[in-house]
């Protein structure tokens, strides 16, 4: 008997459904007319075991009993799947062939990898273990999946680094927090200060975007605009580009901050004559944006719709499990296999029928040009988000489901339509002795971006210079000073701050690191992002406004209270680089943890030694939580 494993009902009723009929449905499996059986798991079956499993002592929160780091590490049922765990458990043992059917990530790579591990099958039989990837739900997708089968070999590194994230999880969240909250009780916080590998620099970049606001100090800069007559043409501005003899009075970013130099540069030019020195017309093109990931997808929401990240996962997991309408949306891919180019009429056929797009955006696509996209040398476990074959009979989505469908089934159409191309023009001035530049762009065809304008907001109209020659003579009319004010950063909001996420590269001052981290994804991955944001503001470390994210007096106070290695970025994406590396099997399990066992001790001490007096006074909220992989905090026995 075949015994497939997939990672939850939903997907094993799909892989049920390309299976002979007909099927006998039982106690939580499915058996085919061919003896194959189909089970599945909910999510996690087997969770880390508590500190108070290893030892009853660690019930009670002590200094001196950290760190605690297993000998060796336990897994244990989870109370509320036990029941469909031990059916799983039985079929293996019955099974004489198994197919791991989990998710086409490391999250799901490991997810049932455990459960194997944890029935005890037997050496042979499990380097026998066949691997299902499936990315598409829809029974055609299914069939071609069960068609090419691989073996589970293959993908151990991933296993193995998904392990060695949730035990470093494990092992940075639980010493950490208890370290820290039994620092804060010094100063009368009575509930959990929890620190995790990623929660705590997304809170660190929160509240040091916070303070740089507060301490920011507007100053007002200046900026002089020539107004240049050409014959027969007319006027066009020109902007004054400072020489370096005026760098005494500018900023770092090139400012005039002295109002006087700017009038002065201004009555100097008036009326005078400008020659043209230099001219450049360049035709330039930009092609469609890729089809998404679930971080720019996410992104992309909350700026045109106000979504939040989690909110975008859910209908995203609705529109892939329910609806068959998406592909498996927890990707970090934005690239499609070659051999998907072939189902491109079906794909498009559906998204018009599904309301994804209107017909007339259909009719306009050149269903033959092939972007870049379709690049199988970039597709690893899974594929970018795109729409499915899948045709509704009726209108079955929600209002919010079908704006995210509409963004997707957008961003696919988009790969059949040419580049946005237009005309570069810049032509640099000299008057009185002072350079200027007027530069504009000319559009030639707006190709992808017709799909992207907003109907509701007429278009700016189109700046235009004229034709013009080197050497020309011209004549500047007059100049006139423009008073502009120095801008604070903005808050973040929930598209900014997982742009900030998945581009952490941007917030590290280390070039050699900062180097590391752009080959990385980031903090969190793409499946975990939109969970900690909202594990943060369930702890009170951060607030809404709005739109914007704010953290809180004790997010701040805490966050000033830790040392700065704890909270800022660089330790927690390299673990991200170490755990990529793993699965590329450039690096071993043990080159990762060992380090990080170390560490902990010299974090545990700097915990007693911190200055707390920023968190006394402030109110706090105490968390029940039991601590799994995504969550570190647990009320504390004092």
């Amino acid at each position: 008997m075949r015994l497939y494993i997939a990672e939850k009902p939903s997907l094993g009723r799909a892989i049920a459904d390309a299976l002979p009929k007909p099927h006998s449905k039982k106690d939580g499996h499915i058996q085919a007319a061919n003896g194959d059986i189909v089970t599945w798991c909910i999510g996690h079956l087997l969770e880390q075991a508590e500190p108070e499993d290893y030892d009853a002592k660690y019930k009670k929160w002590r200094h001196e009993d950290l760190p605690i780091i297993p000998s060796q590490w336990q897994f244990k049922a989870k109370s509320k799947t036990r029941k469909q765990l031990t059916v799983v458990k039985k079929l293996i043992g019955q099974a004489s062939e198994v197919v791991h059917a989990g998710d086409p990530d490391r999250e799901g790579q490991l997810l049932v990898d455990e459960v194997i591990e944890y029935a005890k099958l037997s050496t042979n039989k499990k380097s026998q273990v066949k691997r299902l990837l499936i990315s598409d739900l829809n029974l055609s997708a299914v069939k071609k999946a069960l068609n090419s089968l691989k073996s589970n070999q293959a993908f151990v590194p991933l296993s193995v680094s998904a392990l060695a994230r949730a035990r470093a999880d494990w092992l940075f969240g639980m010493n950490l927090t208890r370290a820290y909250t039994l620092a804060g009780q010094r100063a009368g916080v009575q509930g959990v200060l929890s620190v995790g590998r990623v929660q705590t620099p997304v809170l660190g970049l929160v509240v040091r975007r916070d303070l740089e606001i507060a301490e920011f100090v507007s100053k007002p800069f200046y900026e002089v605009l020539a107004q240049i007559n050409k014959p027969e043409w007319g006027i066009f501005a020109a902007k004054w580009l400072p020489s370096e003899a005026c760098q005494p009075y500018m900023d770092e970013e090139g400012r005039v901050l002295v109002k006087a130099l700017a009038e002065n540069v201004a009555v100097r030019v008036t009326g005078q004559n400008a020659e043209v020195e230099r001219v450049e017309r360049k035709e330039k093109k930009q092609n469609a944006p890729l089809p998404y990931n679930l971080s720019a997808l996410q992104i992309d929401a909350n700026k045109r719709y106000g979504m939040s990240a989690q909110l975008v996962l859910n209908i995203c997991q609705s529109l892939y499990e329910k609806h068959k309408l998406i592909t498996y949306p927890r990707s970090d891919n934005r690239y499609i296999p070659k051999e998907h180019w072939q189902e491109r009429h079906d794909v498009l056929a559906a998204v018009v029928n599904n309301n994804g797009v209107e017909q007339g955006q259909f009719e306009q696509a050149d269903t033959e040009r092939k972007s870049s996209c379709w690049n199988s040398a970039k597709v690893d476990a899974h594929h970018a988000i795109i729409p499915t074959s899948k045709k509704l009979k009726s209108a079955q989505l929600g209002q919010k489901e079908l704006q995210v469908y509409q963004l997707i089934a957008r961003q696919y159409l988009a790969q059949f339509y040419p580049p946005y191309r237009y005309n570069e023009s810049k032509a640099w001035l000299r008057i009185a002795g002072g350079e200027f530049l007027a530069s504009a762009n000319q559009v030639l065809d707006l190709g992808f971006k017709v799909l992207y304008q907003n109907k509701d907001k007429p278009e700016q109209e189109e700046k235009l210079l004229p034709p013009l020659e080197k050497g020309e003579i011209l004549h500047c009319e007059n100049a006139k000073v423009i008073e502009k004010q120095t801008q604070p950063p903005k808050h973040f909001t929930e598209a900014t701050l997982l742009s900030a996420m998945t581009g952490i590269a941007r917030y590290v001052e280390d070039k050699s690191i900062r180097k590391v981290l752009k080959e990385t994804d980031g903090l969190g991955t793409e499946a975990t992002r939109a969970g900690i944001i909202e594990l943060l503001f369930k702890r009170g470390f951060l607030q809404r406004q709005g739109k914007q994210i704010l953290a809180t007096d004790l997010g701040k106070a805490f966050i000033l209270s830790l040392p700065a290695s704890l909270s800022m970025p660089d330790r927690t994406a390299l673990w991200e680089s170490q755990l990529g590396q793993i699965a590329s099997k450039e690096a071993s399990y043990q080159q990762f943890m060992s380090p990080l066992c170390e560490e902990l001790g010299s974090f545990i001490d700097l915990a007693q030694s911190i200055n707390v007096d920023r968190l006394k006074g402030l109110p706090s909220r105490p968390v029940k939580r039991r601590f799994s992989r995504r969550s570190t905090s647990k009320k504390p026995k004092v």
